[in-house]
């Protein structure tokens, strides 16, 4: 009966992760942890986001002046701001980030060890976790600026 146990047994699924980012499988124990205001703080985190395929067309709309761009882009912010766990990312896209990889590093093996139960300090949405005008900083880029060298603006 032991052997029909170990063998049909159930087995403990094992934990996987990937990239929050670039939906890349992890391996166990690599890539970084990283907070929401770390992310949302990145201009190059923007840059990115808003000049991909599904988000273009919002951008175009924004920089021609178009009102409803520019409200759409406002709420991509809002929705990544407003993540309130951590974002377990890549080595393909840390350096998007100004951020202390070593410790970022550290706290993605805590993240692998408790199975994503682990939530570093100034873990939560952006507006709870950044000072008012850093949030705000990073908001006026996301909404007003990133993507601007991508685009070219009818006139």
């Amino acid at each position: 009966m032991a052997l029909m146990d170990a063998l049909f047994g159930k087995k403990k699924k094992e934990f996987k992760a990937s990239c929050q980012i670039t939906k890349e499988p992890l391996e166990k124990g690599y890539g970084y942890l990283l907070t929401t205001s770390q992310i949302v703080t990145s201009k190059k985190y923007w840059d990115m986001i808003m000049t991909e395929p599904e988000t273009m067309s919002y951008t175009i709309s924004h920089f021609n002046n178009q009102p409803n761009g520019t409200q759409m882009r406002n709420m991509i912010f809002e929705k990544y701001a407003s993540v309130a766990k951590p974002w377990i990312v890549s080595d393909s896209i840390i350096n998007y980030f100004e951020v202390d990889k070593a410790s970022a590093k550290d706290a993605a093996k805590k993240w692998w060890e408790s199975e994503g139960n682990f939530i570093p300090t100034q873990t939560g949405p952006a507006a709870q976790t950044l000072a008012t005008d850093s949030f705000q900083t990073a908001k006026d880029y996301a909404v007003l600026e990133a993507g601007r060298s991508k685009v070219k603006i009818a006139g």
